[in-house]
């Protein structure tokens, strides 16, 4: 299982490779490791996962893999193969994809002589309301509901763990025990705005919750002093 040396992940969301290489360079000493998304993916392909690798610091891949199990197998071993060392895919793709997501990962690695990289399992995004999930969305019932169902399908298919809001770390914790990973995003640090986040915690709490990594953006990177941003966040967890 691939490990960070810390819980903080920094967001890279951002669209140009210059811009992603003067954060880690000024942020790698303090993170445990840096994601990359759609943005910057989009932006300069694998290379940004290259890249990074180039100067040693693990990578979570956040490209929210969705569509049928072939096709997400195969572009779990492509990134596999570029040296991910998270990754995740889509709950709602339904268990046979998310089997076929282990399975690539755990072939590619061992045909590549590498970590196998962890994958984990997208539930509700963040930006996502109650009143959204049920009137816009059209699902029935509570997210938390979903959340920890979801969180179970992605553990009974054999995943390492979930992508969650703070706000189920507990329910999740309690469902899937204490060795699955769950990542929080949505992480405000007391006075930080909220941004387009609906569902927040602060790393603190989520910390004590019981999270395993917390991935933090803006309240980083769009900082006035990146490096006093990541500090302040890392006392604020313990370490």
């Amino acid at each position: 299982m691939a490990l960070l040396k810390n819980p903080l992940i920094i967001a890279l969301d951002v669209s140009a490779l210059e811009e992603a290489e003067i954060l880690i360079d000024r942020l790698s000493p303090y993170a445990g490791g840096f994601k990359v998304g759609m943005q910057l993916y989009n932006s300069v392909g694998p290379e940004a996962v290259r890249r990074l690798r180039q100067k040693n610091v693990p990578v979570f891949v956040d490209l929210k893999l969705h569509d049928i199990p072939n096709t997400v197998a195969g572009a779990v071993s492509v990134l596999t193969r570029h040296g991910a060392a998270i990754l995740n895919v889509h709950a709602a793709g339904g268990v046979a994809m998310m089997q076929a997501a282990v399975k690539a990962a755990h072939g590619e690695a061992a045909r590549s002589a590498v970590e196998p990289p962890l994958v984990v399992a997208v539930t509700i995004l963040t930006s996502i309301s109650q009143d959204a999930f049920n009137q816009e969305i059209g699902f029935t019932g509570s997210i938390s509901e979903r959340v920890a169902k979801w969180a179970l399908l992605a553990k009974e298919a054999g995943l390492d763990g979930v992508v969650a809001s703070p706000l189920e770390i507990a329910l999740i914790r309690k469902a899937c025990g204490e060795d699955f990973v769950i990542i929080t995003p949505g992480m405000r640090p007391a006075g930080a705005a909220a941004d387009d986040q609906k569902r927040t915690m602060t790393p603190g709490e989520a910390v004590r919750q019981g999270a395993t990594y917390l991935v933090v953006g803006r309240p980083v990177t769009a900082a006035p002093d990146p490096v006093s941003a990541v500090k302040s966040i890392l006392e604020e967890i313990g370490l």
